[in-house]
């Protein structure tokens, strides 16, 4: 049973020293209550009181790592039901599943042109996360296949067979090739025993599998009494209705009852859960918002993989904090030193909104990007964070007048008003106003070509 705030504060040395990072001791003792800090952070605890507060300081939902050669996928230590209420922090692991009956070409093609997708969003580079590859015959079959996907790619891997051999030979072929540390999957009431061994031994999270919330939880209290701690969940429901009643009663059984039997993260086979292409999209997306943490899809598919990985984007970035592009300058279309210089804020949609019109146009330039702390042209200057000063300042700290045959700045029309100041704040430049919105820029361009 979790501590209240004023039990933990009764544990804790009371010195008020500050060196937690929190004013007072029973600050930090409700912050311990809430999840939201770490008991390592006060020096002084006691080991007696530390060994009663481990089950009250341990994150609700808890942290599980697959890993391949130092490329991690982190899912758990969530501590809210909604990203509005603070923030998620480990995004969920998207996943393709393979086989290792495949054709040796066909395997490696598929898993060459999975791990090679990549896609530009705000500033981030979005990819799959790993395969999921599952046992159709033999050990060393499915050994073999192993080999050949960390040969050809490494990335994090879900390793799926009911059988301890199989996983077994599986575990140490990827062990061997990329010192992996892959996803057991799954235990169910009626393997579970070998397949715990079997992760124990090697240090290997698992999964397991069963048909209600009750059996789910037994299991996992059976598999942690055998020495395995890195637990995922698979509710075992393969309909829309059922998968998300469940998912959200678990994560509200582990957030709000601190119900540690089902404080662990939960995967996802969206595939299995519809036949039509458009209701696997679906389930996909409702795996992605609720509340799954490794996503086993059935196949590579560009056009259902770049939306879900945009979502998922949106969903863990912190609603508090305005996603930002990095400060610098820019180069659209093979700027030369007489092509034009514009300026704007690092507000990602701002960045992207005159990139992509640049770009589009076709026309080359520079966009000098300026640090506005994520807000866009209009908020920036209305808050003191886009005006001469630091415009200028972005002007003389990336040289770009290194790369110009002319001192000409194009600012937003919309903060017209810094005309004068930035004359003044840059002498030798001649500043020019643009166009109020990020669409008429081409046009704007092509006169500027014009003269």
């Amino acid at each position: 049973m979790a501590l209240s705030g004023l039990q933990i504060y009764k544990l804790l040395p009371q010195t008020n020293c500050k060196e937690c990072g929190f004013p007072t001791c029973l600050a930090f003792a409700m912050k311990l209550a809430a999840k939201q800090a770490e008991l390592d952070k006060c020096p002084y605890v006691s080991e007696e009181a530390r060994a009663q507060l481990a089950e009250s300081a341990a994150p609700p939902v808890r942290l599980v790592t697959l890993s391949a050669d130092g490329r991690e996928v982190k899912s758990g230590n969530e501590i809210v039901l909604y990203r509005h209420e603070k923030t998620f922090y480990n995004p969920c692991g998207i996943f393709i599943r393979l086989r290792d009956n495949m054709p040796l070409e066909a395997l490696k093609s598929a898993v060459r042109e999975a791990a090679g997708y990549k896609v530009d969003y705000v500033g981030k580079s979005l990819t799959i996360d790993g395969f999921a590859l599952e046992a159709t015959g033999s050990g060393a079959a499915f050994a073999a296949a192993i080999r050949e996907v960390l040969a050809t790619a490494v990335l994090p891997l879900i390793l799926m067979s009911p059988e301890a051999q199989v996983l077994e030979q599986g575990l140490s072929a990827a062990k061997e090739v990329a010192s992996a540390v892959p996803l057991l999957y799954a235990a169910t009431a009626e393997n579970w025993e070998p397949l715990a061994a079997l992760a124990r031994k090697f240090g290997a999270p698992l999964a397991v599998r069963a048909n209600t919330l009750s059996e789910l939880a037994a299991l996992t209290e059976k598999v942690k009494g055998a020495g395995v701690d890195d637990i995922v969940l698979d509710p075992g429901v393969r309909d829309l209705k059922s998968a998300l009643a469940l998912n959200t009663l678990i994560r509200r059984l582990a957030l709000k009852k601190t119900f540690r039997p089902l404080g662990y993260p939960i995967i996802a086979f969206p595939g299995e859960m519809a036949d039509d292409e458009g209701m696997v999209a679906v389930a996909a997306t409702q795996a992605v918002t609720k509340y799954g943490g490794f996503i086993v899809l059935d196949e590579f598919n560009p056009a259902l993989l770049y939306p879900l990985l945009a979502l998922r984007t949106n969903i863990y970035t912190d609603p508090q904090k305005p996603i930002q592009v990095q400060p610098g300058v820019y180069e659209i279309n093979n700027p030369q030193p007489d092509s034009p210089l514009m300026v704007t804020t690092n507000f990602s949609i701002t960045y992207f909104s005159v990139a992509n019109e640049v770009d589009g146009s076709g026309l080359p330039g520079w966009l000098l990007v300026a640090d506005a702390e994520g807000m866009s042209v209009l908020t920036a200057w209305a808050a003191g964070k886009f005006d001469a000063e630091r415009i200028a300042k972005a002007v003389k700290s990336t040289n770009i007048a290194d790369k110009l045959n002319h001192r000409k700045l194009i600012i937003p029309g919309l903060v017209s008003v810094l005309l004068g100041e930035l004359e003044e704040a840059l002498p030798g430049w001649q500043i020019l106003v643009g166009p109020r919105e990020a669409v008429d820029l081409p046009a704007y361009l092509k006169l500027w070509r014009a003269n």
